[in-house]
């Protein structure tokens, strides 16, 4: 057979973005891996690669997240009325598989591992589902190798290490796709797989490398001959306490960590369910950070029912005072299968189901102490300043510490990838 898998555009807010870093997509990459040799695979990265819907396939897959559901549905919906079998898969089908069915042939539910093969066999004898799940997490010593693309435009490649995360933040998608059972996958099979890669710069998605801090050591002493640089996710409770874990991730080439602040209200994080995140430990992990010579950029959002019209003002007063690189400012967005949407939808809260609105740049719902202009509105204004000339001159000049590499990428973040971004993802 000839098989299309596509990652759908994320749209023209999200767009800007793909122009500094082409991401390609691992869902599509692993799905492609899982696909007998037998069969001919194209994948298409909407964002890098137009369509061609004059080609013939006999399959096509499309892997969405909420906010590209929409287009992935359009996609679908074109490949179906030239008579050709859809399968939608990914987070957002996932969380609303009734709703993705509308669009496609069948739906792939929950990790394609355990999925795709009994359906690519099941499609041959015209037996095909309407959907497919696997009742359980996906054994992780049979996550295979990404079958990357040929022609790689990405300057970062992705890879997972581990799935699941047993936190539980409600506002998060992951458990829908992965559940809270954390696997490791061997890691001589990580370490194999990275060596195949033809890229240096490679980027962990998984959820965070701290939560099984002795596995990610293993990992890290295995990484430290391979000659790469990386960015991955972590959690404070253990970025402020393992200061061995710290040197081996420096040593294994760590450029930067990623770690979800959040807020600066314990009452909003214990709020969320953040269990992970202390206020008093902030300064302490970022220090640790920096000391052992890695960057740092957190993650933050808006419009928690804790938070007030000062939230803006307050958030920015800390965040001038700390040694971090680069802060994401993110609206709170309630996406389908959290126990955020479903808390805020029962209370007759979700202001819009038009998914391609759930960008994390657009407010969605009727947050609970401001109005959604003042939250938008709040936004905005703090992220422009935040990346305003002066101030990311100011944030740059305090991190000259770092090496010459870092300082360098503190000037291309902070001077044009970032202020750019937020410009376009607020409408600015």
């Amino acid at each position: 057979m000839k098989i299309l898998l596509i990652s759908p555009q994320f749209g023209i807010k999200r767009k800007i973005l793909s122009k500094f870093i082409n991401y390609n997509s691992l869902a599509i990459e692993i799905v492609a891996a899982l696909t007998p040799d037998n069969h001919e695979v194209v994948m298409i990265n909407e964002n890098n690669r137009n369509i061609d819907f004059e080609d013939e396939y006999d399959l096509v897959g499309i892997s969405c997240l909420t906010c590209n559901a929409i287009r992935g549905y359009r996609i679908a919906d074109k490949f179906r009325e030239k008579g050709i079998t859809v399968v939608l898969g990914g987070y957002h089908p996932s969380a609303l598989p009734i709703e993705a069915k509308e669009h496609a042939d069948s739906v792939v539910i929950g990790e394609a591992e355990g999925s795709w093969p009994q359906l690519l066999n099941d499609f041959e004898n015209k037996k095909i589902k309407p959907f497919y799940k696997s009742n359980e997490g996906v054994d992780p010593k049979l996550i295979p190798f990404a079958k990357r693309v040929e022609k790689n435009i990405s300057t970062i490649t992705q890879i997972q290490a581990t799935r699941g995360c047993p936190v539980g933040c409600e506002f998060c998608a992951i458990s829908k796709i992965e559940g809270q059972n954390f696997r490791a996958r061997p890691i001589k099979n990580v370490i194999d797989e990275i060596k195949s890669i033809n890229n240096k710069n490679l980027f962990f998605v998984d959820a965070s490398l701290t939560i099984d801090p002795n596995y990610t050591k293993a990992l890290f002493k295995e990484m430290k001959e391979l000659n790469i640089k990386f960015d991955c996710f972590g959690n404070i409770n253990i970025l402020a306490k393992d200061e061995e874990l710290l040197r081996l991730a420096s040593e294994a080439g760590c450029n930067k960590w990623f770690i979800g602040f959040e807020s600066f209200s314990q009452k909003t994080i214990n709020s969320m369910n953040k269990k992970t995140n202390k206020i008093e430990e902030y300064n302490v992990a970022i220090d640790k950070i920096k000391n052992h010579g890695m960057m740092i950029t957190g993650l933050f959002m808006y419009g928690f029912d804790s938070d007030t019209p000062q939230v803006f003002d307050n958030t920015l007063q800390v965040l001038y005072d700390l040694r971090i690189d680069t802060a994401s400012f993110s609206v709170v967005t309630p996406y389908p299968g959290t126990r955020l949407f479903n808390k805020l939808d029962k209370e007759n809260r979700i202001l819009t189901k038009d998914w391609s609105q759930y960008n994390e740049g657009s407010v969605v719902y009727k947050p609970k102490n401001m109005s959604r202009e003042e939250l938008l509105n709040g936004i905005k204004k703090a992220s422009m300043e935040y990346y305003s000339f002066s101030s990311s001159f100011k944030r740059c000049l305090k991190n000259k510490n770092s090496s010459i590499a870092h300082f360098g990428n503190n000037i291309i973040e902070n001077f044009f990838i970032s202020r750019r971004f937020y410009k376009d993802l607020f409408n600015y």
